[in-house]
């Protein structure tokens, strides 16, 4: 199949699951013969990638702030804002962006054709059509909120048009409640431009499909994989005892939280000698200095290890530093890569009951739950796991194998070509598609 991807960047600036599983699925659908091309938006998805072709962040974003300002700049300006150095020194922010701020800038992008950016929605609808080359077998969206392009693109190219959900509510429910409350409800107007959805967990499907006002039947779950020789096997005697974070060094991913259970942690005197280490980058450096503050008041900062860039630099080796790993979003997630990567390298899992935690140690047949998604409930968690060393071992061994034998990357990449198969198939013979 010939399959496009649209896919907005990160600029690898912090620990991006859609990233990770845009980039990781395209890689897996070359590999099984397909022709996966992607398009990044906004930033680019990695350092030294060239600069993507459309709805590049800086002028994007003051074009929409400041329209008539933006009508003086120079061409040669604009070229310099759209530049890959300007670009890189843009996705240095975007850990930290919140989104309250760009409600209006978000709400346009929905819009499509009728939003700002409409100039730039017929560029890349052209570019597909007449400059790309053969006409894709499908598009996929990265993410709900890219819903804007997709009437436009279903209308001109008359190819089905996918979207992926992952961690939209992330984003949308950190707005004010009143433009919360109108991009839910523009994101509910897109969802008949697409031919069918594709989320992450069983979890985040019923999520969705109660908040785009979906019937379940049009949301296809799939999970994510990884790679399951990117990790080599751990050695689990290893000295001292270290729990780990990995995600966005940030409140919402619930860095406070893993902070809090290990001071609750430390007040026993079994654990005298466990370190914490954590990355993920994008981070609010005053939220971070908060907690660092918390840990050196107790007396814990020489067993602490922030390191922001270790998740891109050498994620195997920060993986096989550990004794166990914790991201306990204290909502949930709407899935958490970071769990089946830990699984790939050996490394057991500790998460509280709530989200797609239960869901993905289901099917794995390990990870472990605390009682509640509370820093006293985690710290008990970990601590039970930590002074079991033949239930370490066995977490270990059954997370590899979960990898090795369902969440892996062929299986996902498998799964996601059925699905494209399937409603092309259907468009081709003109059947509605119900997803």
């Amino acid at each position: 199949m010939r399959i496009v991807l649209i896919i907005p960047g990160s600029g690898g600036a912090f620990y991006c699951q859609n990233c990770l599983r845009d980039a990781d699925l395209a890689r897996a659908l070359r590999q099984q013969g397909h022709d996966a091309f992607v398009a990044p938006l906004y930033l680019p998805l990695a350092p030294g990638e060239a600069a993507p072709a459309f709805y590049r962040a800086v002028t994007l974003y003051l074009r929409h702030r400041y329209p008539r300002l933006m009508r003086w700049i120079p061409a040669a300006l604009g070229q310099w804002l759209d530049s890959p150095a300007v670009l890189r020194f843009a996705s240095h922010l975007a850990g930290s962006t919140r989104a309250k701020g760009l409600g209006d800038l978000t709400l346009s992008m929905l819009q499509g054709e009728q939003g700002q950016q409409a100039e730039e929605l017929e560029r890349l609808v052209a570019w597909l059509r007449d400059d790309f080359g053969a006409r894709p077998d499908v598009v996929v969206l990265s993410n709900a909120l890219l819903l804007g392009l997709a009437r436009r693109i279903r209308a001109e190219l008359g190819v089905p048009v996918v979207c992926w959900l992952q961690d939209e509510d992330v984003w949308a429910d950190a707005l004010p409640p009143d433009e919360a409350r109108r991009v839910w409800q523009e994101l509910r107007a897109r969802v008949a431009d697409v031919n069918g959805f594709v989320a992450v967990s069983r979890y985040y499907a019923r999520r969705m499909a109660e908040a785009l006002a979906l019937p379940p039947n049009r949301i296809r779950v799939i999970h994510v994989g990884v790679d399951p020789e990117a990790m080599p096997a751990p050695d689990l005697t290893q000295r001292p005892r270290v729990v780990g974070f990995l995600s966005r060094l940030a409140e919402g991913e619930g860095f406070g939280l893993f902070v809090e259970a290990f001071l609750a942690l430390h007040r026993d005197p079994r654990f005298a000698d466990v370190r914490l280490k954590a990355t993920g980058g994008g981070t609010d450096r005053q939220y971070v200095q908060r907690q660092l503050r918390r840990l050196r008041a107790a007396g814990l900062a020489d067993l602490v290890e922030i390191l922001p860039k270790a998740f891109r630099d050498d994620r195997a080796a920060f993986f096989h530093s550990l004794t166990l790993l914790s991201s306990p979003v204290p909502e949930g997630e709407a899935f958490g890569t970071y769990t089946i990567e830990a699984m790939a390298a050996g490394v057991p899992v500790v998460e509280p009951p709530v989200g797609a935690y239960p869901e993905i140690f289901q099917e794995a047949g390990c990870g472990v739950l605390s009682a509640a998604a509370t820093a006293e409930a985690l710290a008990v968690a970990w601590g039970a796991l930590l002074e079991d060393p033949a239930r370490l071992a066995n977490e270990s061994a059954r997370g590899r194998e979960a990898v090795r034998r369902y969440f892996n990357l062929n299986r996902m990449a498998r799964e996601t070509v059925g699905l494209y198969e399937e409603l092309t198939g259907r468009a081709n013979t003109g059947n509605k598609v119900q997803g």
